[in-house]
C-alpha cells in the first residue's frame, strides 16, 4: 500500500511540529518565570522577617523619644512660669524702687535750684516755684532716661 502525501499534509506536519516547538518554550519559559516567582517571594519573605524588628524596634524608639520630649515640654513651661514669676517680681521692685528715687532726685533738683532761686533774687515765694518747677522737669527728665535706658 502506498501512503498518499501532499503538500497540504506536509503543511499540516510543518505547522504540528511549529505549536509543539512553541509550546514547548511556552512551557520552558513559564516554568523559568515561576522559578523567579518563587525567588522573589522567598526575598520578599526575608525581607520582611527582617526589616519587622527593625520597624518595631524603630516605632519603640519613637514611643521613648515622645515620652522625653512630653518631658522637655513639661520642663520648658515650668521654665517659662519662672521667668515669668521672676519679671514680674523685677518690675515690681523696679516699680517700688523707681518711685522713691524719682521722687528724690526731683526734690534735690528742687531744693537746690530753690536755693539758687532764693539767693539770687532774695524772693521765696519765687524760690518755691523755682523749686516746683526743677522738681518737675528733674522727674520728667528721670522718666524720660529711664525709657531711654529701657530701649
Amino acid at each position: 500500500m502506498l501512503v498518499a502525501f501532499s503538500s497540504g499534509d506536509a503543511v499540516r506536519y510543518l505547522l504540528a511540529f511549529f505549536l509543539l516547538v512553541v509550546g514547548l518554550a511556552l512551557a520552558w519559559a513559564l516554568v523559568a518565570l515561576a522559578r523567579t516567582f518563587a525567588g522573589l517571594a522567598s526575598f520578599i519573605k526575608g525581607a520582611e522577617q527582617e526589616v519587622m524588628p527593625v520597624i518595631n524596634k524603630a516605632g519603640g524608639s519613637i514611643d521613648r523619644v515622645n515620652t522625653q520630649l512630653d518631658k522637655l515640654d513639661q520642663a520648658t513651661d515650668s521654665a517659662l512660669d519662672a521667668v515669668t514669676a521672676v519679671d514680674s517680681a523685677v518690675r515690681t521692685v523696679s516699680t517700688a524702687v523707681k518711685t522713691p528715687v524719682r521722687k528724690v532726685a526731683g526734690v534735690s533738683s528742687g531744693i537746690a535750684h530753690g536755693f539758687a532761686t532764693l539767693r539770687r533774687k532774695r524772693n521765696w515765694h519765687g524760690a518755691v516755684e523755682s523749686a516746683k518747677e526743677a522738681t518737675a522737669r528733674r522727674e520728667a527728665d528721670f522718666d524720660e532716661e529711664l525709657r531711654a535706658a529701657g530701649e
